[in-house]
């Protein structure tokens, strides 16, 4: 009924407690999940849980925050791009959050790698799984640069503004809503969420951070997933399975992933 399209399943605090994760899933009727890659280090886990399982996709990717670790090339992207069930290129973008000191021109780096991504996009066709925080000016301007219609995907856990949302959407991109949807100081979002096209829209936990209300402050799960549908449903004015159903759809149509039978 429901699809998670932006979880971390790799992270310890959910890796190590797998079997019951997938239990709850399955509880709240939470179907899919897609699962994100941050390192090129990382990704043998991530694809891994992929093929173990036949409700999980995964992504191939270098998280915008992440320095240190080995720097992903179009090719080494395009690769792991091929594997069996790996169906986005991300978590990729622009992170201005924290310069630690640094000016935004010293993010060219960021803008370098998110170049790489945009490129590795283009040539396997696979969509972007698109992470902006406090750099949506530059993250929208490095899109745009790739031309209307040659890269498409979906920016993840949105927090931006209206004006940000419909540069999204006229890029082709969708707009993925998280728990944050769901916090009390979150009516600028909500405001947002209303005016996203439900046939534009997908449901994400972004676990194990940000985990809706009444969880907030614990460790998020995607069988959390149902209550960013609940509110999206809320705002939208229509029945939760009216969301489900669009929310599915759209993760399916995005990731051309097959439609589960009985859905």
């Amino acid at each position: 009924m429901f699809v998670d399209s932006h979880c971390h399943l790799t992270f310890p605090e959910l890796l190590s407690d797998l079997p019951r994760i997938r239990a709850d899933m399955a509880s709240a009727q939470v179907d899919r999940a897609l699962c994100i890659c941050t390192t090129l280090e990382e990704f043998p886990q991530v694809h891994a849980l992929a093929l173990a399982h036949d409700n999980f996709w995964c992504t191939v990717g270098v998280h915008p925050d992440n320095e240190g670790v080995q720097e992903p090339g179009v090719d080494d992207l395009c690769a792991h791009a091929a594997l069996p069930r790996v169906v986005a290129i991300g978590e990729t973008g622009l992170d201005y959050y924290r310069l630690n000191g640094r000016s935004i021109a010293d993010m060219a780096w960021q803008r370098a790698r998110f170049a790489v991504h945009i490129e590795a996009a283009r040539r396997t066709g696979l969509p972007l799984v698109v992470h902006t925080r406090s750099a949506s000016d530059d993250t929208v301007a490095l899109l745009r640069e790739a031309g209307a219609g040659q890269v498409r995907g979906v920016f993840h856990c949105f927090t931006e503004t209206r004006a940000v949302a419909r540069a999204a959407l006229d890029l082709g991109f969708d707009i993925s809503f998280s728990g944050i949807l769901t916090f009390k100081n979150a009516e600028e979002l909500r405001e947002v969420a209303r005016e996203v096209p439900l046939d534009r829209c997908l449901i994400e936990t972004d676990s194990p951070y940000l985990a809706p209300m009444p969880y907030r402050g614990k460790t998020n799960s995607p069988a959390y997933v149902p209550h960013v549908a609940a509110r999206l449903a809320e705002l939208k004015g229509v029945p939760l399975e009216t969301v489900a159903a669009a929310t599915t759809a759209n993760f399916e149509r995005l990731f051309g992933v097959p439609t589960r039978p009985g859905t």
